[in-house]
């Protein structure tokens, strides 16, 4: 999107360009990567930039207040709710929609938020990745950044293992999930284990003795302390996987983040934001007849993951479809007019969403903004099926001269 960098790119770039890089980042990470890359990262200018963060901090600190969620708590299922909830989560992200707003400028709508990991590490690597790729590009070999707050690569990684770790010794934490080489985030766990040490572990390998959980680890039980949760509810229900431990029950583990930050901090949490950045939301339950512009809004899963059952050309039928008892699940949510502002060297348009994140340690007040992720598109959507068989989509990072 900054016009002097983009030329530059594009003027460079080839399709030997992208095998080269996506050679280079699945070497680096020691997988094969199963989502798609995009094959640029998206310069992110200054205004747009601070826009972005901006309004990121202002919505966090907005959903913080103490009042808000309590009210927010009530989204949390009695079968999933989770002893030793914290104050705050430690992993939020906010997604933004990047629009022309009304001065001309690009500015950012929020699609939805979530306290729940995202790519962290895995940006950190890509970034790197990508910068190698771009010094034999000219006027690309810069010093680049993604990050907010001051940070630079060091310093993200302290504050990330702070977070994760939380003072435990990484043999003592977990990154949780279902299976995790055949996860399609696997190169994130790599990326992790790269900067602070911290394994992949499914749960249906770890041993329960009264409170405590372990593995094994060289044929030792090693007691697991802490867990960095990348476990989707979705997929465990739907997969019914029996595990060793309820998350109801009481267990000498701290979390990050704890899971009722999943439901508590989510596209639930969007119609009590009173934000520009956040467009008009409601929830189908408080719906009693569909607005007249019906065409102006989208009809959203609270609880889905990655964009599964979004609706977005809806019908009044999507509306009385919904049976009484499930409307409180799903959110009519005004309709984000993507702006195509990332230009490909044929001179076609781009979409983007920018993914802002943040991270909290348990000794820390307070999210901070840390860095980004980037979601291109060309489709409809940004999903993968809106998406297939198109070029110059998928996951990049928002990146900026330091210089």
């Amino acid at each position: 999107m900054d016009p002097a960098l983009r030329r530059a790119y594009n003027a460079a770039f080839s399709t030997d360009t992208y095998a080269d890089y996506m050679h280079r980042l699945e070497k680096r990470v020691g997988c094969k990567i199963p989502f798609r890359v995009a094959e640029t990262p998206l310069f992110l200018p200054t205004d747009l930039r601070d826009y972005l963060a901006r309004s990121a901090r202002e919505i966090v600190e907005q959903i913080s207040r103490p009042a808000v969620i309590e009210k927010m708590k009530g989204a949390i299922p009695a079968r999933l709710d989770t002893p030793g909830m914290d104050h705050l989560p430690n992993c939020v992200q906010v997604d933004f929609a990047v629009v022309r707003g009304a001065s001309g400028q690009l500015e950012g709508r929020v699609v939805e938020l979530q306290a729940f990991p995202s790519l962290y590490a895995l940006m950190v690597v890509q970034s790197e990745v990508m910068a190698d790729v771009m010094r034999s590009m000219p006027g690309l070999d810069r010093r680049w950044s993604i990050f907010f707050g001051g940070l630079d690569r060091d310093a993200f990684v302290t504050r990330f293992g702070r977070a994760v770790l939380a003072g435990e010794d990484p043999e003592n934490v977990v990154l949780l999930d279902i299976d995790p080489p055949n996860q399609k985030t696997y190169s994130d766990f790599r990326a992790t284990k790269e900067l602070i040490g911290v394994d992949s572990v499914c749960p249906t390998e770890l041993i329960r003795e009264g409170r405590r959980l372990f593995r094994k680890v060289d044929g030792k039980l090693v007691q697991v302390r802490r867990i960095y949760n990348r476990v989707v509810f979705d997929e465990l229900e739907v997969r019914k996987i029996e595990l060793p431990f309820r998350y109801t029950d009481e267990l000498d583990i701290t979390w990050c983040s704890h899971p009722n930050w999943y439901w508590t901090w989510s596209k639930y949490t969007l119609p009590y934001i009173d934000h520009p950045a956040v467009p008009r939301a409601r929830y189908l339950s408080d719906i009693t007849e569909p607005p007249p512009d019906l065409d102006r809004y989208v009809l959203k899963p609270l609880f889905s993951f990655a964009g599964s059952g979004v609706k977005v050309d809806v019908h009044p039928e999507d509306l009385t479809s919904v049976p009484e008892a499930d409307r409180h699940g799903y959110l009519l949510q005004e309709k984000i007019n993507y702006e195509p502002a990332l230009t490909m060297p044929d001179g076609s348009g781009v979409k983007a969403e920018v993914r802002m994140m943040f991270l909290r340690a348990p000794d820390e007040a307070a999210p901070q903004l840390v860095l980004n992720l980037v979601r291109l598109s060309r489709g409809k959507m940004l999903g993968v099926d809106q998406n297939k068989d198109l070029t110059w989509v998928g996951g990049t990072v928002g990146m900026w001269p330091v210089d």
